[in-house]
C-alpha cells in the first residue's frame, strides 16, 4: 500500500469500491484503475485479497489504498469514510458493492425467520450503502460549486443491486428484501441529492459462481438469458465506470443480465440449472 498521508492530487478522480478486495468488487476497482481513477479498495475480512488488489492496481501504474471496516457497525461505516478521505481525499465516485448473500426462504424455515439473519443482510445491503451515500452527500455539499476532481463530471454513487428485483422469486428471502429497499432508496437518493450528486443502481446477472454452485451449474445458468449468456465481471466493471462518467444518469437502474429479467421464474436461477 502506499505510505504517503498526503491527499491525492486534485486533478485525479477518486473512487471508493466497498467489498473491493475480491470477486466483482475487485474487477470493478481494476477497471476503475484502468481509466485513471485513485481507488480505495475497502475490505471486511479479507486483508490479504485487499493487499494483493492494492498491489495489481499499482502494477498498472494506478493509485490505491486498502481500509478495512465492518459494514454492519455503524461506527466503522463513519470512521471508513472519514479515512478515506482523509488519505485520499475528496470522493468523486462511490461504489457500494458489498454484500451479504445468503439462502433463506420464508415457507423453507422450521422455524419463523430468524431476526438477526433478516437484520445482518439489512444493515449490510441497505443502511451501510445509505449511511456512506449520505455522508457522501454531505461532503459534496461542502465542496460547494468547485468542480470535482473528474471536471465536469457530477460525482456519482453507484449502489450494486440484482436483476430479479424486477424478476421476483422467493428464494434469497433476506438479500431480495434488503436489495429491493436499497432500489427504492437509490430512486429517493438521487432526488434527494441533486444537484450535488447523483445516484444510480448497476444490476448484473448471474455473474459469479456463489456458494457451492458448481462450475458446471454455474455455466448452465449463465446461458438461461435471451442473449444465451449472462453479465461478466469485466461487464459489470465496464458498465460501473460509464455511470460513473455519465452525468446525465440519475435516478435509475442499469441492468446487465444479458435479459436474464426478461425470463420470469419461480425459482432462483441457481436452482434452474437444467
Amino acid at each position: 500500500m502506499n505510505p504517503s498521508s498526503t491527499p491525492l492530487s486534485a486533478q485525479e478522480k477518486v473512487v471508493l469500491i466497498t467489498g473491493a478486495a475480491k470477486r466483482l468488487g475487485r474487477e470493478i476497482a481494476l477497471q476503475f484503475a484502468r481509466q485513471g481513477w485513485s481507488v480505495g479498495v475497502h475490505y471486511g475480512n479479507s486483508q490479504a485479497e485487499a493487499i494483493e488488489t492494492v498491489a495489481i492496481i499499482e502494477d498498472l501504474g494506478g493509485r490505491a489504498c486498502a481500509f478495512q471496516a465492518n459494514l454492519a457497525i455503524e461506527a466503522e461505516v463513519h470512521n471508513l469514510f472519514k479515512v478515506v478521505e482523509d488519505k485520499l481525499g475528496v470522493l468523486d465516485c462511490l461504489v457500494n458493492s458489498a454484500s451479504i448473500f445468503e439462502y433463506d426462504r420464508a415457507s423453507a424455515e422450521d422455524e419463523i425467520l430468524s431476526a438477526e439473519f433478516l437484520q445482518r443482510h439489512l444493515a449490510v445491503n441497505l443502511v451501510a450503502p445509505v449511511l456512506l451515500s449520505q455522508l457522501m452527500f454531505r461532503q459534496q455539499k461542502q465542496r460547494g460549486k468547485k468542480k470535482s476532481n473528474g471536471g465536469d463530471i457530477v460525482p456519482s454513487i453507484i449502489h450494486l443491486l440484482d436483476q430479479k428485483l424486477i424478476n421476483l422469486n422467493p428464494d434469497y428471502f433476506s438479500y431480495t428484501v434488503s436489495k429491493g429497499a436499497l432500489l427504492c432508496a437509490t430512486e429517493l437518493l438521487a432526488m434527494d441529492f441533486a444537484p450535488h450528486l447523483r445516484v444510480v443502481g448497476l444490476a448484473p446477472g448471474i455473474t459469479l459462481p456463489s456458494g457451492d454452485q458448481s462450475e458446471e451449474d454455474f455455466l448452465n445458468a449463465h446461458q438461461m438469458t435471451p442473449m444465451k449468456r449472462s453479465s461478466t465481471p469485466t461487464e459489470i466493471a465496464k458498465a460501473a465506470v460509464f455511470l460513473a462518467e455519465s452525468s446525465a444518469i440519475t435516478g435509475t437502474t442499469l441492468y446487465v443480465d444479458g435479459g436474464q429479467h426478461l425470463l420470469p421464474s419461480t425459482r432462483d436461477v441457481m436452482f434452474n440449472n437444467h
